[in-house]
């Protein structure tokens, strides 16, 4: 079973948006489409996340797991 890493949220307004990272390198999605569509739950490959969303995610996340995420983001 796959262990998480961290939980990242890059919620707007009243509509969340968070990732959760594991260490086998998937990537969870839980979002709002709207208030009445809540919890809306994926899997993710990071070719599937948006340079914006990656952008966020980074700035986001804890300094000490920064380096590990990037890598899983294959982020430059």
């Amino acid at each position: 079973m796959e262990k998480e890493i961290c939980k990242i949220s890059i919620s707007t307004n009243s509509l969340n948006d968070d990732y959760i990272f594991y260490d086998n390198g998937t990537i969870k999605r839980i979002y709002d489409n709207h208030s009445l569509s809540s919890d809306v739950t994926e899997w993710l490959e990071p070719g599937q996340i948006s340079k914006q969303s990656k952008d966020k995610l980074i700035k986001n996340c804890p300094e000490e797991l920064k380096e590990k995420i990037m890598h899983f983001l294959d982020y430059p």
